[in-house]
């Protein structure tokens, strides 16, 4: 049976605002598809009568396929803060990644993707279209996974072997902070500097320290969220800044506010 469940993603800001304006559903591919794909993702709106919801993420280091109404692409990484404005009553259905995985089905380097889109139509032709249009039509989450699996399966590229280490240095990253500096990754894999960074490149779309960057503003972000009485001082070492002052500038300049405005804006104080 397919689990369904309702989350929310890393890098979502303001979530509680969120949750008042959209469903986000986490619906799992077949285990077959594990090496290929992290998860399907569906997002549900109703604001007929009410005024449009500006949805602001920052994204990570994934490759995504979203279906919308007479649209489905393929998106790279965004490197800055992705925004999307919902109105009226819609949905979307979305193919997320592994890290590195897309690069077998695109076989051309990731960095050239980054920040930029493609008609599915290119990647997958007629039948890509085909599929994405029936995939719209349902409304059962459970069916609607059931038929991705479909499409999919019988699409998985050949075995790279590459492609778990990437994914591994990714989560890695993801899941172990005093992962600090790109030696520091690159020491722990056994690999040069100069080798990551080819990885990353060809296989993520961007560089191992805008990864590691990225992450730490995620737990940031969170910590605000979650009111953490914590000292912007402390949160920065805590997090691998050399000072605070440089924290809350990369923190601004992925946001587009500072840490303390962003704080007030979902209702606390920093």
């Amino acid at each position: 049976m397919t689990q369904v469940t309702e989350w929310q993603p890393r890098g979502l800001l303001n979530p509680h605002l969120a949750a008042e304006k959209f469903t986000l559903l986490r619906l799992p591919p077949a285990p077959a598809l594990a090496a290929l794909i992290e998860r399907y993702w569906l997002i549900n709106w109703d604001l007929r009568g009410q005024d449009p919801h500006l949805a602001q993420t920052l994204p990570q280091p994934y490759v995504n396929l979203v279906i919308e109404a007479n649209k489905a692409r393929i998106y790279g990484v965004a490197s800055q803060k992705y925004t999307n404005l919902l109105a009226g009553k819609g949905r979307v259905f979305g193919v997320k990644f592994k890290p590195g995985a897309f690069y077998p089905l695109f076989q051309q380097p990731l960095a050239t993707l980054t920040d930029h889109s493609l008609p599915f139509e290119r990647l997958l032709g007629d039948a890509g279209t085909m599929w994405a249009e029936a995939i719209l039509a349902l409304d059962d989450p459970a069916a609607i996974c059931a038929l991705a699996d479909a499409f999919w399966l019988p699409r998985l590229p050949a075995l790279d072997e590459t492609v778990p280490l990437v994914s591994a240095i990714v989560n890695q990253i993801m899941a172990d902070r005093t992962m600090c500096k790109v030696d520091d990754v690159a020491h722990h894999f056994g690999l040069s500097r100069r080798t990551l960074q080819r990885l990353f490149h060809r296989y993520v779309g961007v560089s191992p320290k805008w990864v590691i960057t990225r992450y730490r503003l995620h737990d940031a972000a969170e910590q605000l969220i979650k009111r953490a009485d914590v000292p912007l001082a402390t949160m920065a070492q805590d997090l691998g800044y050399f000072d605070q002052a440089h924290f809350i500038k990369e923190f601004k300049a992925a946001v587009g506010l500072s840490p303390a405005e962003y704080a007030r804006s979902v209702g606390f104080s920093a």
